[in-house]
């Protein structure tokens, strides 16, 4: 009986079905795309923070680089032989130095990887490799000689034609090109951690943990591809030579890393011997990283800890622009479009439930409990929630779908703050002491919608049909069979 009457009801009134129907859809289908593009964002930003961390990296542990001394400027320093006899001849040079914050001994490594908390502690030694190659030309010494007359002439006294005036050096100088590439050594025995976690060898093969102090490299993707580089060809660093074994491309973004040595290799390039610019570090459980933060500070002063919701702090440009959108000002505007649509929906059954005042009056004078009557509108505003939620599902996916298929690029800019003991400190990542260091990567924004997100649609247009259901309920309980009497004309 129940089944058939809400049939037939329903029937009845198409059109005040469909307006709740796609009141509700509207608001689920909000729901959904906000939520599916903030899920877009969020993967987005991971992309990121793995591009400069690693996959499977919780913090770093780094110390700010102190000030220059007054005897040092830090700045690299070329020299060259310009001797007379060097006229034409090529020259090169290449500076080593360390990138990022100021060095820490290696075996902190071991007593990072000893503190509650910690799954795993690996160092890397950060390089920035400027190299100068060109070459110098000699001027070439040339006279002139000017006027004319019968005056007399050098320091013999005989007749001259004119004055010779003092030799002047023409043309020479210097043509020199400047290159600069990071480098990062890596240890190779725990590759699952540290700078190149985050990319895949997709040529040649990867450093085996048997070469902790063998002259190979593996070069970055776009790296090989600007210098032609491959697999076999040698690359040459101050003077020694390494073998590329591999080519090395970032699983997100753009590689912010050039050269991957092993780890005793690039501290023999720095003169850094047992030292360390970046300590990674994964946490056992990831839900206590504020915890491990907190203990890794206080037994070891001096450091800095990093987690990746600090660096994600300092993710800018039109990424963090849109997802700051996506998580505020969208789903404060979502709720409210929800808000706005269970009320509607619930005043257009109250309006709905006025309009059969003789009917449900009937009823009741036929022997149905209050009960009964508000359990028929009840169930026939959940019907009608269950449609909307089915249509705004619909809509909330082509949305999601749409927005995939478009793939708008946003841009991510992560920077180090100021003061020396900034953020992101992977390779190439603007570390501490680098003020104005930055990378700059374009990311394309998908919006993946989730089994969770659906879950919460249904939710919703269940919620939204018993809200509505229960106002007009209340309403039709309160009818009595007199008032069916009084509404006959």
């Amino acid at each position: 009986m129940f089944g058939i009457y809400l049939k037939r009801e329903l029937g009845r009134r198409k059109k005040a079905a469909l307006v709740i129907a796609l009141g509700l859809a509207l608001g689920i289908a909000l729901v959904i795309t906000v939520n599916s593009v903030s899920a877009g964002m969020t993967q987005a930003q991971d992309k990121v923070l793995q591009s400069l961390y690693g996959l499977g990296t919780d913090m770093t542990v780094t110390k700010a680089r102190t000030a220059p001394t007054s005897n040092s400027s830090g700045q690299p320093r070329f020299e060259f032989d310009a001797k007379s006899n060097d006229d034409d001849t090529e020259q090169s040079s290449d500076r080593v130095m360390t990138q990022g914050g100021q060095a820490l001994k290696s075996s902190l490594v071991t007593k990072v990887a000893d503190q509650k908390g910690v799954a795993a502690a690996v160092g890397a030694l950060t390089l920035n490799v400027t190299k100068v190659d060109g070459s110098f030309t000699q001027g070439k010494a040339q006279s002139s000689t000017s006027g004319s007359g019968s005056g007399q002439g050098g320091p013999g006294g005989g007749q001259g034609s004119g004055s010779t005036a003092a030799p002047q050096v023409q043309g020479g100088g210097a043509s020199f090109d400047v290159n600069s590439y990071s480098v990062a050594g890596v240890d190779v025995t725990n590759q699952d951690l540290g700078p190149l976690a985050g990319s895949k060898i997709t040529s040649g093969t990867a450093f085996t943990s048997a070469q902790t102090n063998a002259k190979v490299a593996v070069v970055s993707k776009s790296y090989a591809k600007e210098n032609k580089y491959k697999v076999g060809k040698t690359l040459k660093i101050s003077g020694t030579k390494y073998k590329i074994i591999g080519i090395a491309t970032p699983d997100s973004s753009d590689s912010t890393t050039d050269v991957y040595l092993p780890l005793k290799q690039a501290q023999t390039l720095a003169d850094a011997k047992n030292q360390v610019t970046t300590i990674y570090v994964k946490a056992t459980d990831s839900q206590q990283i504020d915890t491990v933060k907190a203990t890794i500070q206080k037994n070891i002063s001096g450091t800095t800890v990093t987690t990746s919701a600090d660096l994600a702090e300092t993710v800018s440009g039109s990424l963090s622009t849109a997802s700051n959108l996506a998580t505020s000002v969208g789903k404060w505007l979502s709720i409210a479009v929800l808000a706005a649509a269970f009320l509607v929906a619930a005043l257009l059954t109250s309006s709905a439930v006025s309009r059969r005042v003789r009917e449900f009056g009937t009823l009741k004078a036929l022997g149905w409990p209050s009960r009964r009557v508000t359990r028929q509108v009840v169930g026939e505003s959940i019907v009608n929630g269950l449609l909307g939620g089915a249509l705004g599902i619909a809509l909330g996916l082509g949305a999601a779908y749409a927005v995939t298929a478009i793939s708008p690029k946003l841009t991510a800019e992560l920077g180090s703050t100021g003061g020396g003991g900034g953020m992101g400190g992977g390779p190439g990542g603007g570390g501490p002491g680098q003020q104005s260091a930055s990378n700059t990567m374009e990311i394309a924004l998908s919006a993946p919608v989730s089994a969770t997100t659906i879950a919460l649609a249904v939710g919703l247009a269940v919620a939204g049909g018993l809200i509505a259901g229960a106002m007009g309920g209340w309403r039709a309980s309160r009818m009595r069979p007199a008032d069916a009497l009084r509404s006959v004309s």
